[in-house]
């Protein structure tokens, strides 16, 4: 079944995700009148081709992503250093548990793919398993591992035929993205699934 996903403040931005592919891309009011029996998903903000973190190693084999359950004992922030070393060396499962944990962090700020030379297998299945895209690694990294790196990268426009890839933020343009951070996201689509709602 085909989907239209469509934003309040980019409707010249729509998209007909039909599989895991983009069928086409552009104004709702025509790609609507093209597709009438798609299902339309409707988003408060922007609708992007999403965002690239450049941090993958960093954020999904030398950090630990605690466990809901360890928040009294570890908080729900990301543990780096020494520390994090110690837990992912805890037992055979915890690094794998931890970077699911740390992908499903990456998707909700927007993020569709990764960079960075993942070298353990638990990191490699987790952004296997969630369907993201692994770019090269910018020249310079402008600061300490983020969620929401400044600056932000987005990766390159949509296009009919691409992969259905695309994250929503609840911003009125990319100029308030900027400012306010991918913590902004409100949804997250790989391979034409939607991976991450929120609120």
């Amino acid at each position: 079944m085909l989907t239209i996903h469509v934003c309040e403040a980019s409707p010249e931005a729509a998209v007909v995700v039909d599989g895991a592919l983009l069928a086409a891309v552009g104004p709702y009011e025509a790609l609507a009148a093209d597709h009438p029996r798609a299902r339309v998903r409707r988003w408060p903000g922007i609708l992007t081709p999403g965002l690239l973190n450049p941090y993958g190693p960093e954020l999904l084999e030398q950090a630990y992503h605690p466990d809901p359950r360890e928040a009294d004992r570890l908080g729900t922030e990301p543990v780096f250093g020494e520390r994090a070393q110690a837990l992912l060396a805890a037992n055979a499962s915890a690094r794998g548990a931890s970077a699911r944990r740390g992908v499903q962090r990456m998707l909700a700020h927007g993020t569709v793919a990764v960079a960075g030379e993942l070298r353990g297998r638990a990191a490699l299945d987790a952004v296997r398993g969630a369907g993201l895209a692994v770019a090269a690694r910018p020249a310079t990294l402008p600061g300490p591992a983020s969620f929401s790196p400044v600056p932000l990268v987005l990766l390159p426009a949509l296009a009919p035929g691409r992969a259905a890839r695309f994250a929503v933020f609840d911003v009125p343009d990319r100029a308030a993205l900027v400012r306010e951070g991918a913590g902004t996201c409100v949804a997250t689509v790989v391979g034409g699934r939607l991976v991450y709602r929120g609120r």
